[in-house]
């Protein structure tokens, strides 16, 4: 039987998880935006400018999945 400390165990882990697989989806999202605009925006000083701070939110998402891959023992 589950005690309530299991079941809060389970729960935040699955918190965790669906975290994970909104950073996964994110990244996916991002990465794209990241490609339309530089065939977009092809020789443009505007796409650098709108590039950076979308390749920085990437790199924060790797960041953070990292960080729930290690916790979660999914490396």
């Amino acid at each position: 039987m589950t005690n309530s400390s299991d079941l809060e165990f389970l729960k935040i882990e699955n918190q965790k998880l669906r975290n994970y697989i909104i950073l996964i989806q994110s990244e996916i999202e991002f990465t794209q935006r990241v490609d339309e605009i530089k065939l977009n925006f092809t020789k443009s000083s505007d796409s650098e400018r709108i590039i950076v701070p979308i390749l920085d939110r990437i790199s924060k998402i790797q960041f953070e999945k990292t960080s729930l891959e290690k916790e979660l023992n999914l490396n």
